[in-house]
Parts: C-alpha cells; sequence; structure tokens
C-alpha cells in the first residue's frame, strides 16, 4: 500500500542534561516509533533542516541520527528524502509467490534494507558490548575514504609500519609501554594473538601438550582457546587482588599463566603493583611466560592506571631481562568496536623471532585497508577522542547504574561488588540464594521480561570447580544500552530479584 509522501510529525523530545548524546536521543526515539507501528514503511521523514529547527538542535546532530538508523536498516534515503523502509510495512498485502530472482547490487547511495522485521526487542544488558553510536565522526569516515581512494596497498605479515608506529605511540601515552614500532605485531584481536602463541610455544615444546594457567573465574572465549588445542588448563583461583601467585603449583609448573592484571573478569580486581611484580618474579624463576590480557585498561573511572606488566618488567633495572616474560595482547574491540577485528601484541625478546617467524608463514588475517585506516585515524588523534568521549559517556551510565542499585530497593541478599573501570558490574548472590538454580532462575524471570544479562556462574572453570567454589550471581553491562533502556533494564532486574526472594 503506498504510503503519503507528507513527512510525519515525529514526537520526539530533547534531554540536554542527558549523558546520551543527541544523535543517539534522536534515533532510540524514532526508532522505537518504527518498531512500535507508529511509523510504518514508506512514511517520510522530516527534512534534516526542517526537524533540526524544530529541536533546536544542530542539523548534523539529524543526520548523524538518520545515518545511524539507515545502518540499521530502519530507515532508507534517495533523492526523494528519507523514508522508513519498506520491510516495515504491516499492512502490506503478501505478495503470491513467485520464483526467486537474483538480487540486484544495491545502489552506493541506498543502504541495503532488512529482509525480516525484528520479532521483539530485548533491553541487551549482556557484558562487553560497547557503544558504537558515537563512532562515526568525520574523523572515522575521513580515514575510510582515504583509504578506499587506495585500496591496492599490502603490509607485511607483521603490520603496517605506520600502524605499529601509531600503535607505539598510542601505547607510551595511554600504557606507560615504550616498545619500538617494529616489535610491535598487528594482530585480529586477543583471540588472534593467543592462537599465534601457543602455535610458536608448541614448536618449541614438542613432548607434551602446554600446560596454561588461568584466572578462574575468568574470560571464557580466551579460555576456550587452549583447550580446542588439547592444551591442559590448570584453574587458579583469584582473590580481591586478582590470581594470587603462592597458588600456581611448584610441580607440572606452567608453562603460561594468562591474566588481566588491569581488570579482573569478571570480578573487577586491579591486581596492586607488589603482586604483579611477584608474578614477574615468579615467571623469571620457572622459565615461564604470562600473557598479560589488555582487554580495557583505558576504561578506568576511579584513579588512575596502574602500569602494565610489559612496563613493568622494562623498567626494572638490571633485572630487567630476566623479567622479559611477558606477552601482551591488546585490542580495539572495547575501546572502539568489536566489528573492527584489530588488535596488537608485544613479546619478549626471546620469542620475537619465533612469533615472527610463525606470522609470516601463515601471512596476516587482518585487512591492509583496516590497517590503512586505523593507521589515520590514530595519526589524527581521532582514538585518543573517542576514548575519552566514551569514558565519560560509559562513567555517566556507572553512575546512573550505581545510583539506581543504592536506592534500597535491592534484596539483602545481593551484594554489588566494587567496580573502578570496565563496561559491566557484578550483583553476587549470598546466603541460601546463592545457587546455580536461583541465578538460573532470575536470568529467566528477566529474558520474559525482555532484558538480558549474563550468569556470574558461568565464568567459573567446569574442570575441577565444584559448586560450593562458585559465585552465582548476574554480571550487567551497561556498554550498549542507553539511558532510557538502562534504566528500565535496572529497574525490571531489581523487581525479577524480588520476585524471586
Amino acid at each position: 500500500m503506498a504510503r503519503s509522501s507528507t513527512s510525519a510529525e515525529l514526537p520526539l523530545q530533547i534531554n540536554k542534561n542527558s549523558t546520551a548524546s543527541l544523535p543517539s536521543q534522536i534515533a532510540e526515539q524514532i526508532r522505537a516509533l518504527i518498531v512500535g507501528q507508529t511509523l510504518a514503511g514508506g512514511d517520510s521523514l522530516p527534512a534534516t533542516r526542517t526537524l533540526a529547527a524544530r529541536l533546536g538542535v544542530s542539523r548534523g546532530s539529524v543526520v548523524a541520527a538518520y545515518e545511524q538508523l539507515a545502518g540499521e536498516g530502519y530507515v532508507s534515503t534517495g533523492k526523494g528524502g528519507t523514508t522508513v523502509s519498506v520491510a516495515f510495512d504491516s499492512s502490506a498485502p503478501p505478495r503470491p509467490a513467485s520464483p526467486p530472482l537474483p538480487e540486484p547490487s544495491p545502489s552506493p547511495r541506498v543502504r541495503p534494507i532488512p529482509k525480516t522485521m525484528p520479532t521483539r526487542q530485548f533491553i541487551d544488558l549482556r557484558p562487553g558490548i560497547p557503544d558504537t553510536s558515537q563512532l562515526a565522526t568525520s574523523a572515522w569516515r575521513s580515514a575510510w575514504r582515504h583509504t578506499a581512494a587506495l585500496p591496492g596497498r599490502t603490509h607485511p605479515a607483521a603490520g603496517s609500519p605506520e600502524l605499529q608506529y601509531q600503535l607505539a605511540e598510542h601505547l607510551r601515552l595511554m600504557r606507560s609501554v615504550v616498545r619500538e614500532p617494529a616489535s610491535i605485531m598487528v594482530t585480529a584481536g586477543a583471540r588472534d594473538a593467543f592462537r599465534l602463541v601457543l602455535s610458536a610455544l608448541r614448536r618449541e615444546i614438542h613432548d607434551r601438550p602446554l600446560r596454561i594457567a588461568v584466572e578462574n573465574p575468568g574470560y571464557p572465549s580466551l579460555h576456550r582457546i587452549p583447550a580446542a588445542f588439547d592444551h591442559e588448563i590448570m584453574p587458579i583461583p583469584v582473590d580481591d587482588h586478582g590470581l594470587n601467585p603462592a597458588y600456581l603449583p611448584a610441580e607440572n609448573r606452567p608453562d603460561l599463566v594468562l591474566v588481566a592484571p588491569s581488570h579482573q573478569y569478571p570480578l573487577g580486581a586491579s591486581m596492586p603493583v607488589a603482586r604483579r611484580l611477584e608474578l614477574l618474579n615468579w615467571a623469571a624463576e620457572n622459565d615461564a611466560y604470562i600473557v598479560e590480557d589488555d582487554y580495557d585498561s583505558e576504561l578506568r573511572y576511579v584513579g588512575d592506571p596502574l602500569p602494565a606488566l610489559a612496563a613493568l618488567a622494562r623498567d626494572a633495572g638490571e633485572s630487567a631481562a630476566a623479567l622479559d616474560r611477558v606477552i601482551t595482547l591488546g585490542s580495539f574491540a572495547k575501546t572502539i568496536s568489536p566489528g573492527l577485528g584489530l588488535g596488537f601484541m608485544i613479546a619478549p625478546d626471546a620469542l620475537t623471532g619465533p612469533l615472527w617467524e610463525l606470522r609470516e608463514d601463515l601471512g596476516s588475517p587482518v585487512s591492509a585497508m583496516v590497517q590503512d585506516a586505523m593507521a589515520e585515524f590514530m595519526r589524527d588523534g581521532g582514538v585518543r577522542r573517542h576514548i575519552g568521549r566514551m569514558r565519560r559517556l560509559y562513567k555517566g551510565r556507572r553512575n546512573l547504574l550505581l545510583d539506581i542499585l543504592s536506592t534500597g530497593d535491592m534484596p539483602a541478599w545481593v551484594q554489588v561488588l566494587p567496580m573502578d573501570g570496565g563496561l559491566h558490574v557484578v550483583l553476587e548472590f549470598s546466603g541460601d540464594y546463592a545457587t546455580e538454580a536461583d541465578e538460573r532462575a532470575v536470568l529467566e524471570i528477566l529474558e520474559e521480561s525482555g532484558v538480558k544479562a549474563a550468569a556470574l556462574g558461568d565464568y567459573w572453570s567446569h574442570t575441577g570447580t565444584s559448586e560450593k567454589e562458585r559465585a552465582f550471581g548476574i554480571v550487567v553491562g551497561f556498554g550498549a544500552a542507553s539511558d532510557r533502556a538502562l534504566q528500565r533494564g535496572l529497574l525490571l532486574l531489581i523487581s525479577a530479584l524480588k520476585r524471586r526472594s
């Protein structure tokens, strides 16, 4: 059914005191009108200048909101203006069946339209998901335009020399890690780098699987990689200061220790300097390596970041060579976007040769165009500005979350663990409610209410860990949800906890 070309009068409101950006507020409200069928397929949206004048915002804010919605498939843009995608036209009669036709190549000016309409909108409070709505700035788009003009460029297997230089500057300024650019390998993220490390060490140790100590609880996706290669996983308990080197076995010592010292996942502990030095000394005495997962150290809201393990090792004076046992894995998945598929690795001198040779043999999985675009974005200061902007945004959401959870409505058996950084908070159950059954029941109530979160108990190793050794609760992410969605989701969470009481 054809729709009127007259643009809809959109009931939008702008809150300039909100921590959410103006484009995010506009996009979120239009998205809700489409999903709720107030706007239907084919409806015209107001011209950007008209809507900007009515809302009292800049035209650029409305343009950015429309571009976000177009990228998600909610609207289409063309010479006639911006309209709601026809996939959302619930009044159109069904078409008779016909043989499938080849899909035409999309016009460069028209965004792809989703083939199916979303059946249900969830409030996504799962941990580890960043907000990417603020990324498409003029600097970001400019970097990709310039890169697209040079599609034929290639780079060495270890990475683009320009990107290696920018990464070295980034590490020096953000993490106090000083390295020569050529000693930094460009990777497709932490998992790519970890697989490479395991393969390189396996070439040296032929007679048995590698023994790898991991934090328990810890990050599941990295823990699954050694298991996939049939290596031995050694879960090590953590306390309020992270992994304790005193718990590392003296016999059948680990070849590798995988840790996240800046922000232990998921409990959030930050390893103090004394324990970091203790871990470095243990690695030197036992001829082992430490794999430092530095996944979100820039997202810290209380106090200054502690020095990276790699920085401590190199600053140790005469003993620096002995303590050079740290392999640092870095990624932009949390600070920029997981869709970028880009990270880096720094290795000790003793492993640099084997790792670089292996990468040369296998080739790099990172697109040269991705490397070039990121190098230009970093060179123009885009990464530091974006991280600073997102740190302020996330801190506002963190404060909102703490305000809501500290209202006194929470059941007494739920404890909110301290959170100095990152994109999630842990609600730990206690007493008779500290069971897997209660954890699952609360998550089921949440899902029925339209909220997704994660189970705390799932982060413990299921090998040799009894239920008494595990903690149970809910892990709540606040990276991807808007302020309004976060507030609504948290109120539903408190309601779910009360229903379980």
